[in-house]
């Protein structure tokens, strides 16, 4: 996404989700904080299980049909259920990937 980059990834605030993205935009003094990852759920980075991660995978491709990867859906789906069980691995390919 062209002119926006990932500040960070912190523990969320919002009682409901576990992170909270912030995202920061070239030429503007703004930022956009986002947070996602249900806080009552489990993710891959927790349970390392594969085909929990496949599963979901599966049930949430359609969150990408947004083509915003500032979006919740796309967080989680990088992020929470990335290729990896760690999630520094997972924020830098997310990063790589839309070139954030």
């Amino acid at each position: 996404m062209d002119g926006v980059y990932l500040i960070s990834v912190e523990a969320s605030k919002a009682p409901t989700k576990k992170w909270t993205a912030t995202f920061g935009f070239k030429n503007l003094k703004h930022t956009k904080r986002v947070s996602f990852g249900s806080a009552n759920m489990d993710d891959y980075t927790i349970t390392k299980n594969k085909e929990q991660r496949d599963r979901y995978r599966a049930r949430h491709a359609k969150d990408l049909n947004t083509n915003n990867p500032t979006r919740p859906g796309f967080l989680s789906y990088y992020i929470l259920w990335g290729d990896s069980t760690s999630m520094r691995t997972n924020i830098a390919n997310y990063k790589k990937k839309f070139n954030l």
